[in-house]
């Protein structure tokens, strides 16, 4: 079976460039603003989005992200209203991929055989929960892929050779390589390093890698966008929406166009890289 992702991948490749992948918080700062950004995404250059489902303890988050989180949920965000916030975006938009990313715990609450329904339904692609290992992939992986859900799984500078095959067991999609060690947020992604990361991973995989973490400029997103196969931008685009809001932390009219003119910017530098390899 052929999903949204698959398509967009392939097409890509035809094109001869790599993936803008961008990630916000559903509901940051609120549920209608935040269906406006990501609906703003596409026309400004995003190839596949990442959304995260807000979480009380996410502890592989960054302040900014954590923050984002806090305010979605203060919005009165759930993952209902999440799934509610996809179907909003799919009535324009039937092709850009869509992702859900976040933690196992409000799926188990919301009982994962309902959730995988209503993510389909409702026009989810693909899953990344950053804390199910591949040891639990009875949990949620497999029938995540039963569903016809691709189940994306994270890659770090610390999976080595011996891991790398439990972690690729089941995953589809693309693979998500963490350039660097921590939380999201910090330190910047060495192109060298990560280049010879991309590498090893590919010798495992046929599926797509796309780098994350530590890309916060159109230079480092070319930078990266030349070795893989895409590049994941997250806290760079919710720093610039926090940055729009009112000292009350609410919308202001500048902050659909804050978060779509960083992503226009950073899409050019994706662009640019194989040009710029070449």
């Amino acid at each position: 079976m052929t999903t949204r992702i698959d398509t967009r991948f392939a097409e890509l490749k035809k094109q001869g460039r790599s993936a803008f992948v961008t990630f916000l918080m559903a509901g940051d700062p609120d549920p209608l603003t935040s269906l406006d950004i990501i609906k703003a995404l596409p026309k400004a250059g995003a190839d596949i989005i990442e959304i995260g489902m807000p979480f009380t303890d996410p502890m592989a988050d960054g302040p900014s992200i954590q923050a984002a989180g806090l305010r979605a949920l203060k919005a009165g965000m759930s993952l209902k209203k999440t799934l509610e916030l996809v179907r909003g975006f799919r009535q324009d938009d039937d092709t850009t991929p869509l992702v859900l990313m976040g933690y196992y715990n409000p799926i188990y609450i919301y009982g994962v055989d309902q959730f995988l329904i209503d993510a389909k339904a409702a026009g989810v692609d693909g899953l990344i929960i950053v804390d199910l290992p591949p040891e639990e992939d009875t949990e949620l992986c497999l029938p995540a892929m039963k569903a016809g859900l691709n189940f994306i799984r994270l890659a770090t500078p610390t999976t080595d050779d011996k891991r790398l095959p439990a972690v690729l067991a089941n995953t589809s999609g693309f693979v998500y390589y963490v350039s660097i060690t921590g939380i999201t947020g910090s330190g910047s992604a060495d192109t060298k390093v990560v280049g010879q990361a991309v590498s090893r991973i590919k010798r495992h995989t046929d599926l797509p890698v796309c780098v994350g973490f530590g890309i916060r400029t159109p230079e480092s997103a070319q930078g990266i966008a030349a070795t893989a196969d895409g590049a994941v931008v997250g806290t760079a685009l919710v720093d610039a929406l926090r940055g729009s809001l009112d000292a009350e932390g609410r919308a202001t009219g500048r902050t659909v166009g804050a978060v779509a003119d960083l992503v226009a910017a950073l899409a050019q530098g994706v662009r640019g890289a194989k040009q710029a390899a070449e």
